[in-house]
């Protein structure tokens, strides 16, 4: 049996199943929208967020607009 996906989401550890994608860890972190994500500091549009794959150690910033002022 093949060990977790380790990523991180916010700078907090998550562990996800092998083969996981960006959309897995959008649902893991249960965020509503809206937000913008990147990962490993490179921006990934919602339309790619199924087909962005994620690797060992990715960086994921998910990341809500600011309101105010």
């Amino acid at each position: 049996m093949s060990k977790p996906l380790q990523v991180f989401i916010n700078q907090q550890a998550v562990e996800l199943p092998i083969g996981a994608s960006l959309a897995d860890a959008v649902q893991h972190a249960k965020l509503q929208p809206p937000f913008a994500a990147a990962v490993n500091l490179q921006f990934v549009p919602k339309q790619q967020y199924a087909q962005h794959a994620l690797q060992h150690g990715d960086k994921i910033e998910l990341i809500s607009p600011i309101t105010g002022g």
